[in-house]
């Protein structure tokens, strides 16, 4: 679909959009189709709607001078970022996903560089991802960034193991329980904790 489509799509359904709505690109990763976001947000942003980006930050790469260019132009047109952070341990981030963190993490130091609001999500994974130690310096890291807008802690759901079955795709995470959302909020909490203790520590400096 052309992103002329995509507005004029948007524009016929406006009515039914809570607080006049806005446009979120997802995936897959949209930052791997930076120029047709771009076209898309371009025509947004002349229509005053509200642009978001949903990423895990992925593809970002400082040192590639090219796609720094056009994320810089299409920064300029985006309202939101929604920025997936697996872990905040380098080691683990690459067992649990077999890539590397430390871009992703330069990222979320971008957005708060060219002033885009930033909303992190952090999926809780029983014995992966669910250590309060990681989850204080996950939020003691996101702590320094004043674009800091949200933080969605979610739980870990078994619903994507039948679907890879189905493609024939091993599931990394097979056996792995859901997570107890109960728990949560002591999740939660610890990453609330390290986002005071960060501001703290900045506040009085």
């Amino acid at each position: 679909m052309e992103p002329s489509h995509i507005i004029e799509q948007y524009e016929k359904n406006q009515a039914f959009y809570a607080n006049g709505g806005g446009l979120t690109v997802t995936g897959g990763e949209p930052l791997m189709q930076v120029d047709f976001v771009t076209e898309l947000f371009t025509l947004a942003r002349a229509k005053g709607i509200h642009t978001c980006i949903d990423s895990s930050g992925i593809t970002f790469n400082p040192d590639n001078a090219p796609l720094m260019s056009k994320l810089d132009h299409l920064m300029s047109l985006t309202d939101l970022v929604m920025l997936d952070i697996k872990h905040i341990d380098p080691e683990k981030h690459r067992e649990l996903t077999l890539q590397p963190n430390e871009n992703i993490l330069k990222f979320a130091a971008y957005l708060n560089e060219k002033h885009v609001d930033m909303w992190i999500r952090h999926v809780v994974v029983p014995g992966i991802t669910d250590d309060e130690k990681y989850l204080f310096d996950l939020g003691y890291f996101i702590g320094q960034f004043s674009n800091l807008k949200a933080l969605d802690v979610l739980p870990y759901h078994t619903m994507g193991e039948k679907k890879y079955e189905s493609l024939g795709m091993e599931y990394r995470l097979k056996g792995v329980p859901p997570m107890d959302k109960d728990k949560l909020i002591d999740k939660k909490k610890a990453i609330l904790d390290g986002i005071k203790q960060r501001r703290k520590e900045l506040s009085s400096k």
